[in-house]
Order: C-alpha cells, then sequence, then structure tokens
C-alpha cells in the first residue's frame, strides 16, 4: 500500500465510525454533523534549528479542501476532514567560503487530515463560535524550491514525506439558511516534524480559513 493511502486509511476508518456512533443521537441535537468546503489563505515560515541557516521568510500560500464536524455530546464536536495544503516560505542560506547568502523560496504541498476537538457556543439568531484544538497529519505531494531571483522550480533534496503539527483557532459560524452557514476563523498551525535534512528546518503557518458547512 503506498504511504499517500496508508496514512490516510486510519483518519478515515476513524472518520467513518464516528458517523456510525453518532447516527444514533443525530436526532437528538439540532445539526450534530456538518460537512463543506473551505478556502483558506495562509502565511508560512521556516524554523531553523541547527544555526546553519537563518529562520524563512514569511510568504502566501492557500488550502482548500473538505471539512467535517461531528457531534458528540451537545456543542462538542470531533473535527476532521482532506485539505491540500500548499505552503510557501522564503530562506537565506549563509553561502560556503564566501561572504553573504542565497536567497531561496520553498514550495511545500501536502494532503492534510486535521483531527482536532471543536467547541461551540449554543446557536444564536446570527449563528455561533467555536473553538478548536488538535493536530494535523501531512503526507508531501510535491517539495521544490527556487533562487529568489529565478522563476524555475527544481526537486527539494531531502525533504521529508510526512509531516505533524499542533493546530489551534477559533472563529464563528454565521447562519445563512436552515441548512446553509457560512464559516470564518483564524487558526495556528505549529509544525512539529522536520520539513528537510539541509538545516533541520520545521513548517508552521497562519491561516484565514473561509467556508460554508451544509
Amino acid at each position: 500500500m503506498a504511504p499517500f493511502f496508508k496514512i490516510l486509511f486510519f483518519p478515515i476508518l476513524f472518520l467513518l465510525l464516528t458517523v456510525h456512533s453518532v447516527k444514533a443521537q443525530y436526532y437528538n441535537y439540532d445539526r450534530n454533523m456538518s460537512l463543506g468546503l473551505t478556502f483558506s489563505p495562509n502565511v508560512g515560515w521556516l524554523n531553523y534549528e541547527d544555526g546553519s541557516s537563518f529562520d524563512g521568510e514569511p510568504k502566501l500560500g492557500y488550502a482548500y479542501g473538505l471539512i467535517a464536524d461531528l457531534g458528540f455530546a451537545r456543542n462538542y464536536y470531533f473535527s476532521t476532514g482532506l485539505l491540500i495544503n500548499t505552503l510557501y516560505s522564503g530562506s537565506k542560506l549563509p553561502l560556503d567560503g564566501a561572504t553573504g547568502t542565497l536567497n531561496n523560496v520553498f514550495r511545500l504541498q501536502y494532503a492534510e487530515v486535521p483531527l482536532a476537538i471543536k467547541l461551540k457556543t449554543n446557536e444564536g439568531g446570527a449563528g455561533r463560535f467555536y473553538g478548536q484544538f488538535g493536530f494535523t497529519a501531512g503526507v508531501k505531494v510535491s517539495g521544490k524550491e527556487r533562487l529568489e531571483s529565478s522563476t524555475d522550480y527544481r526537486a527539494i533534496e531531502g525533504d521529508d514525506i510526512f509531516r505533524l503539527g499542533l493546530l489551534i483557532g477559533a472563529g464563528a459560524e454565521w447562519r445563512i439558511s436552515n441548512s446553509l452557514s457560512a464559516l470564518t476563523g483564524l487558526s495556528y498551525n505549529n509544525g512539529f516534524t522536520r520539513t528537510m535534512k539541509s538545516g533541520n528546518p520545521r513548517l508552521s503557518y497562519a491561516s484565514f480559513n473561509i467556508g460554508l458547512l451544509f
């Protein structure tokens, strides 16, 4: 089984089991399960740990995909989904035996599964607020780099295939109709794992989340 399917198998299995477990409760609470679409502009950066490089310059990226909120008690939800996350970061690498730095731009794309607990307030006339805490598990789809002065990307050497990150966020759901809500929020994702061998950096990002829940 390919690594991509291995990392997705268990979250999807857990998702199906959770859907089955909340099915009996579904009629007890208003909209105890929601599925939706999301698009999230983000700002990503690299944090180097070995001192051989300078921390990355933040750059804009984006993510999009499916989200699901599965209720297991009133106002308490398990939040998951499947996102395609494209992250950019600049980096200044010292030149060997010379004065100055080499300015690079990294482009890393992951298929990510968020696994978080989401707490929601009681719904008012306009909607409700939420907070969430958990982590994300990602598999690298592509990893490329280019010189800041160039437009040609090349493959990154030694980039890691898996990424884990801590997720924390807050936002609001705005009621549009009985079966449709607009989602807005902010989240921060702190990378736990190494992104690539050179400099041992970790990739983190902050995002503005927009979506529709059905």
